[in-house]
């Protein structure tokens, strides 16, 4: 049976509002225990079939040093990766999505000081993804290529309760498909096998309060521009 370490409570809703994508991280180190235990209670996230199609590779310590040294060295040749495998977004993004990328993308790169011409600037920002934002722990996320949307979907929902229940431990993360282009990499220094096929990496770790970057609340759409009641016949 696992035990299950709660610390001080957290409403849902709570996790929710406070959980946001960190890009700068303090040097603080977690430890393994609270990432134990964080990812054996996420895995109640719900799975069709019961099939729980997530796999994941967990870096601490000079293991997680490691992989960012190496793709430091691979960047020499390599400076955005191989392409993924996976369209980590659709082909020809239409609206209103395209506006809502680009929207945050800016907003982002304004905290940080970085005009929009400046595109040098820009991707060493984005490179900072495969340093998992200097977060002590990052995790990759594999699932098996012979499972389907559905599963894909089954992945997300586990994410989401590792983010949730970081923030219950009065940590942050960064979901980051960003590590899709290193699948390569990957599969090469944490054996993963042919069959899985990297998804995205996650930093978790203690938010830098200091960094402007970490100030950056993204928009969300209003209930009216996404659900539909439906109460008459």
């Amino acid at each position: 049976m696992i035990q299950l370490l709660w610390n001080a409570p957290m409403h849902v809703a709570e996790a929710i509002a406070s959980r946001r994508s960190i890009r700068a991280f303090t040097a603080e180190p977690v430890a393994r225990r609270i990432v134990e235990d964080i990812l054996s209670r996420a895995a109640r996230a719900p799975s069709g079939g019961n099939l729980q199609p997530w796999r994941i590779y967990a870096l601490l310590g000079e293991a997680r040093d490691e992989l960012v040294r190496r793709v430091a060295e691979a960047r020499s040749q390599h400076p955005m990766g191989e392409p993924p495998e996976y369209h980590v977004y659709p082909p020809r993004l239409a609206e209103p999505w395209r506006t809502r990328r680009f929207r945050v993308g800016e907003a982002m790169y304004a905290l940080l000081g970085i005009p929009r011409e400046d595109k040098r600037a820009r991707l060493e920002h984005f490179a900072r993804n495969w340093e998992f934002f200097g977060a002590p722990v990052g995790l990759i996320v594999t699932i098996d290529r012979g499972m389907q949307p559905g599963q894909w979907a089954d992945v997300g929902m586990f994410l989401q309760n590792v983010m949730l229940l970081a923030r219950e431990h009065g940590l942050h993360s960064c979901a980051q498909e960003a590590w899709a282009v290193w699948h390569g990499l990957l599969r090469d220094y944490l054996s993963i096998p042919e069959s899985e096929m990297v998804f995205c990496g996650l930093a978790l770790g203690h938010a830098d309060d200091t960094a402007p970057v970490n100030t950056l609340v993204s928009e969300r759409a209003p209930l009216a521009d996404f659900a539909v009641f439906c109460e008459h016949p």
